[in-house]
């Protein structure tokens, strides 16, 4: 039971340390996740439709 007391421990010692970013920050990374998020969908949607045609194309 000591070692469990003891990581938790160790993990709020090591929380206390962590820089958590501000608001704006925050904003700013979340835009940037769903962005490349959508920018890649698109990319392979065109991509899979492309190999598609090409496929319908040859057969």
């Amino acid at each position: 039971m000591g070692k469990i007391s003891n990581f938790f421990r160790n993990v709020s010692s090591e929380m206390r340390k962590v820089s958590w970013p501000k608001r704006k920050e925050l904003t700013k990374y979340t835009i940037t996740v769903i962005s490349t998020v959508i920018f890649v969908a698109l990319f392979f949607t065109l991509i899979d439709q492309g190999i598609s045609a090409i496929i319908d194309w040859i057969l």
